[in-house]
């Protein structure tokens, strides 16, 4: 095979890599991109996309089963619905497809070159690329390196056999009759969830005092009570320590030492995931680290000139929107223009039932900073939109400056509110102060109004609580 000489070369075409090899064609730079994996990265393939799209199904199936049992609207009802799961899954996979493709596509239209197969570093410009037709060795100006990251394994519940990660719960055949799901973060509990509405017995287990420990107490209570009413079993406090011989029950231990099993005929371990620093030839390369990831400055250059990291194996936060914004940074940085990344507006969102929105400092965040604020928080049983959504579940909050009344962080949970996500970040990235929030007229009725209604309480004006 022939060598290949390129100006950008990007290792990895997850959500981070494949927008920065976009963005470099389109930005004239003869590029190349490589992966041994379907364009689109774990997002697309094995995380994000298709457990939103599992999720949306099991909340279709499980609202006809409320109609059917008359627990739904009044006067709506309906009969028994049936599920197939397998076809589930199958329309899931074509929205993967769709969108594989269209990643391609849009590689086509912007002059990258996609070289499929595993890369692996010889020194700061040049990979050799192993695949199934051969070897091929690629050189470049500029390096970005998008590996990614991988489930973390538990040494007593090693994958295989009923013991599965996220990956392999998006192509189960059937939801398992008994779920067991070690790990009560947003992956653990999004897909707990979903299998619960689908008829699966579920039981979360979470070694911290609570579920979603990222997310504040209030925020998190109408996740538990969402989960209650859907018959999950949520256990905290409480370490897996493997399965139990021949009955293969859970083994747990709980915060009293006391041993529990947990009957289940699937462990769904989400106990975190971590970068792929390895396997790609890193030692070849004079890289610092920090922690598990690899250290990068403000523009994502690492310590070599030329080399660059994003996304998940570049640190926290590890979501898919945060790669993409620095895929197109560095792009950019490439092509000559001054770029710096800030990370004060990145939304995090976790499609649980109710759904969690958060951007910027917490009240707790703000507090430890020494900062004194102005809180606001709208509830939505007073927002005329729940109630005729029939969730008034949840709220909306605002946290801003004491003194300049400026915006520092927004979070709401509730049916839905993953969509007040962009409103939210906007906000920040454009220095909002409470004023302009509260001065916005927002259409009424709409979920979005309760945004405009907190900025208003924290201003001492609320107008409908």
């Amino acid at each position: 095979m022939n060598d290949i000489t390129c100006q950008f070369l990007v290792i990895g075409a997850g959500p981070g890599g494949y927008v920065a090899a976009i963005r470099a064609g389109q930005l004239g730079l003869d590029t190349v991109v490589v992966d041994d994996r379907k364009p689109g990265g774990t997002c697309l393939n094995i995380g994000c996309i298709p457990s939103k799209a599992l999720i949306h199904a099991a909340d279709e199936y499980f609202l006809m089963k409320e109609a059917a049992a008359g627990r739904a609207v009044p006067g709506v009802t309906g009969g028994a619905p049936s599920l197939d799961w397998a076809e589930v899954v199958g329309w899931k996979d074509g929205i993967v497809n769709r969108l594989n493709n269209g990643v391609t596509g849009l590689f086509k239209k912007s002059r990258v070159k996609l070289v499929e197969g595993r890369a692996r570093f010889l020194d700061g410009k040049t990979v050799i690329v192993t695949g199934e037709t051969g070897e091929q060795r690629i050189t470049a100006e500029t390096v970005v390196i998008a590996t990614g990251s991988e489930p973390v394994e538990l040494a007593a519940l090693p994958f295989g056999g009923k013991v599965i990660s996220s990956a392999e719960a998006l192509s189960l055949q059937t939801p398992p009759e008994r779920l067991a799901v070690v790990g009560g973060g947003y992956i653990g509990v999004e897909l707990g969830t979903a299998f619960a509405k689908a008829g699966s017995t579920v039981t979360i287990i979470e070694a911290a005092g609570e579920i979603l420990p990222v997310y504040d107490a209030d925020l998190v209570k109408p996740v538990r009570q969402r989960l209650a009413h859907l018959g999950v079993t949520v256990m905290t406090g409480v370490k897996a320590q493997g399965l139990a011989g021949e009955s293969s029950d859970l083994l747990v231990e709980t915060a009293a030492g006391e041993e529990r099993r947990i009957p289940c005929d699937t462990v769904l371990v989400t106990v975190g995931r971590r970068p792929v620093t390895e396997g790609w030839g890193r030692e070849e390369l004079v890289l610092d680290m920090d922690g598990p990831f690899i250290r990068t400055d403000e523009t994502r250059r690492t310590a070599m000139r030329g080399v660059y990291a994003i996304g998940d194996v570049a640190g926290e936060p590890m979501l898919a929107h945060k790669a993409m914004a620095e895929g197109e940074m560095v792009a950019e940085i490439a092509a000559g223009h001054r770029r710096v990344f800030d990370h004060r507006a990145i939304p995090a969102v976790c499609f649980t039932d109710p759904e969690i929105v958060s951007v910027g400092l917490s009240p707790a965040e703000a507090k430890a900073q020494g900062i004194d604020t102005s809180l606001g928080r709208f509830p939505f049983a007073a927002s005329g939109r729940a109630m005729s959504l029939g969730r008034e579940d949840g709220f909306v909050r605002v946290v801003a400056r004491a003194d300049n009344h400026l915006v520092l962080g927004i979070q709401a949970v509730g049916a839905g509110v993953s969509e007040l996500s962009a409103a939210f970040s906007l906000a920040l990235e454009m220095g909002a102060c409470l004023e302009d929030i509260a001065g916005t007229i927002h259409a009424h009725p709409t979920l979005g109004e309760s945004f405009q209604e907190a900025a208003l309480g924290a201003l001492g004006k609320a107008l409908h609580i």
